[in-house]
């Protein structure tokens, strides 16, 4: 169970170190409207084919995408099953965020009642 867990929290650092670079993230958002190749990837960016290339390769070994061969072509396909991981991390602290979100709404409340209370009038 305990090593279960820590594989768990290795992938999720992988995948949000991969997640912290905007050159990344871009491609991802690109990948998510289908395959395309490393070239076609790469064209959006002022930087060169092994930059690209180095990208790449860290959100191939966080399991983001998959890199096939076709041919001369090299096509590129999003894993979107790490972002699952990381949307499950993150939505443990709605719990939080509600809750604080309640708290606030309930202090405004008393704020507007003890207003309306004082001079008997709304404000």
């Amino acid at each position: 169970m305990a090593a279960a867990r820590a594989d768990r929290a290795d992938r999720l650092s992988a995948t949000l170190a991969a997640l912290a670079d905007p050159t990344r993230r871009a491609i991802l958002v690109r990948l998510s409207k289908g395959v395309t190749t490393v070239k076609e990837l790469s064209a959006p960016f002022d930087m060169s084919g092994p930059a690209v290339s180095k990208h790449l390769r860290v959100l191939e070994r966080a399991g983001l995408i998959r890199r096939g061969r076709d041919a001369q072509r090299r096509p590129c396909t999003l894993a979107a099953a790490p972002l699952r991981e990381v949307a499950e991390w993150a939505g443990e602290f709605r719990r939080f965020w509600d809750a604080s979100y309640a708290r606030l709404d309930t202090y405004l409340q008393r704020l507007a009642h003890e207003e309306k209370n004082q001079d008997g009038q709304p404000r």
